[in-house]
């Protein structure tokens, strides 16, 4: 049995949310892979097993997820690999190769599938903190941080003007460490991209619970 079988192979080639909000994600935690052999492979390798579930049933994938137990205090690691050189070659069309780490580009999403595709790279490579802002002062108020991070700067650089066009203003990008970038927003950005990531998506399975229950924490918080 091919290794593709039960697969929607066009499933890149046309934007719906669930397309975009995937194709986010698989930017964040994805691969491509070629064997000594020329079988070509795709796969996201994560640790929240539920929501790979998610992504394997609106992929139309039959395949089961592998598991990987984490050593000691690491996580477990969940994978969903699929054999297609078809949705492979669709990916590299999207501007992902074998090797997007260092080099990968913010695909054209058109621009209301924008949303879900940021929502699936924050889900995957985002973080989201709630906590008091000066906290050692008398007066120390609830913030929220939103913070992006990527081996690739052109990426972040792309992904910050998208939000300037989504009404952003657009955040601080720097570098962490030779090789390692993260683009951070303010308050009223995060909020604000709260909106753009949840509010308008039809895509309603896809999203990390853990996250968004951070948003909807600071949001209740507020007076």
């Amino acid at each position: 049995m091919p290794v593709y079988k039960n697969v929607n192979k066009k499933f890149f080639n046309i934007w719906t949310s669930e397309m975009a909000y995937v194709l986010g994600f698989f930017a964040a935690d994805g691969y491509i892979t070629v064997n000594k052999r020329g079988g070509q492979y795709w796969g996201i390798q994560i640790i929240d097993k539920n929501l790979l579930e998610e992504i394997k049933k609106v992929i139309g994938s039959e395949h089961a997820i592998g598991c990987k137990k984490g050593k000691e205090n690491e996580s477990t690691l969940y994978r969903l690999q699929i054999g297609s050189i078809e949705i492979c070659d669709a990916l590299r069309g999207l501007g992902f190769s074998e090797k997007k780490t260092n080099n990968m580009t913010l695909p054209g999403v058109p621009e209301e599938y924008v949303g879900d595709f940021i929502r699936g790279y924050f889900d995957g490579d985002g973080n989201v903190w709630v906590g008091k802002n000066n906290a050692r002062r008398e007066r120390s108020v609830d913030t929220i941080l939103v913070m992006f991070t990527s081996c690739s700067e052109s990426f972040l650089q792309s992904l910050k003007q998208r939000l300037i066009l989504k009404g952003l203003k657009g955040g601080s990008l720097y570098s962490l460490k030779e090789g390692y970038f993260r683009l951070s927003l303010s308050v009223q950005d995060s909020l604000k991209l709260f909106e753009i990531m949840y509010n308008n998506s039809t895509s309603e399975s896809l999203y990390l619970k853990r996250k968004k229950d951070v948003f909807e924490q600071f949001i209740a918080m507020r007076p």
